[in-house]
């Protein structure tokens, strides 16, 4: 069984590769930590926020995000493909996000503000409602996403090919159009 934590501050620890494996952390709050060495087992969040916290090359296998918010985190190169898919809340804010992975993912309604999201694998990606507010979207894939309702009007350096993503009422800024014409080869000034 699972050990519990409940409304506990953890600040400026490194943690090891097995250290929070088979423990549940509910209404906890995590600042200035490290998790990269991290290989996550059995690891639950529930209603926790991680401040400028780093995750990068941690594998995340195993654990369950329920509204979860990350603020100014270092988030590279992080599969979460492979997370618990059951009430799979999470919020990035401020976040470096460059060469994760959210593939098959359902994450409808997400909020990602000003952030960068560079090379991020969004294939298959259930995003309909997702917020893109002023993200750097550049290389990130979409291919056979769900895009629907989604808010790109903010964000920047997207390519998105509307015949492999659904986009339907999805929101784009008139600057921004290009990125979805970029398989055509129009040229829009």
């Amino acid at each position: 069984m699972a050990e519990y934590f409940l409304d506990i501050e953890y600040k400026d620890i490194t943690y090891k590769e097995e250290e929070v494996n088979f423990k549940e952390f509910e209404c906890c709050t995590f600042n200035n930590c490290n998790f990269s060495q991290c290989v996550f087992v059995a690891v639950t969040f529930i209603d926790c926020t991680f401040n400028d916290c780093t995750f990068s090359n941690a594998k995340i296998n195993y654990v369950a995000f329920r509204t979860v918010t990350f603020n100014r985190c270092e988030i590279k190169d992080v599969n979460f493909a492979m997370c618990d898919k059951l009430i799979f809340e999470i919020a990035f804010n401020d976040c470096v996000l460059d060469f994760s992975k959210f593939y098959t993912l359902k994450i409808k309604g997400t909020s990602f503000t000003n952030c960068s999201i560079i090379a991020v694998d969004f294939m298959s990606t259930d995003l309909t409602e997702v917020v893109f507010e002023n993200c750097d979207l550049y290389r990130s894939e979409f291919a056979k996403a769900i895009a629907n309702k989604a808010d790109f009007k903010t964000s920047y350096n997207y390519t998105i090919d509307p015949k492999t993503t659904k986009l339907k009422k999805a929101v784009f800024a008139l600057e921004g159009i290009k990125g979805l014409l970029y398989k055509h080869e129009i040229i829009v000034k």
